[in-house]
């Protein structure tokens, strides 16, 4: 049940989406570089690469179209947004910047609540 709340929780703000889709693209990264592509070049097995790369280019698409959701939602800077790019590049990349992200996504969601007050109107 706690499991759940805490899904449902992520999935609710655009940041929170981007960190799952983070991870899983992240996931299917290091499937890609230490799976797929061992199985192409030492056991001959070329179609690994090419059913694990291309599940890992949609997440990639997704995961761009997370980013620049949240870049607007929580108004960031170009260098900002850049910099959680940037770490999809590199292996483990979106691991790293969860940390990041999960603390920009409490600091948005602490902020939206100051904003509505207990009778539920806008500050």
């Amino acid at each position: 049940m706690e499991r759940e709340d805490t899904v449902r929780r992520m999935l609710a703000t655009p940041i929170g989406r981007l960190r799952v889709i983070a991870f899983v693209e992240g996931c299917s990264y290091l499937l890609l570089l230490g799976v797929a592509m061992p199985l192409k070049y030492f056991a001959g097995l070329p179609v690994a690469v090419k059913v694990v790369g291309s599940i890992h280019g949609a997440l990639f698409v997704l995961f761009c179209a997370a980013l620049v959701r949240a870049m607007v939602a929580a108004r960031w800077s170009m260098l900002r947004a850049g910099g959680v790019f940037a770490s999809s590049l590199v292996p483990c990349g979106t691991f790293f910047v969860d940390g990041y992200l999960k603390r920009e996504d409490d600091a948005v969601r602490t902020r939206a609540r100051g904003l509505v007050q207990a009778d539920g109107t806008m500050d």
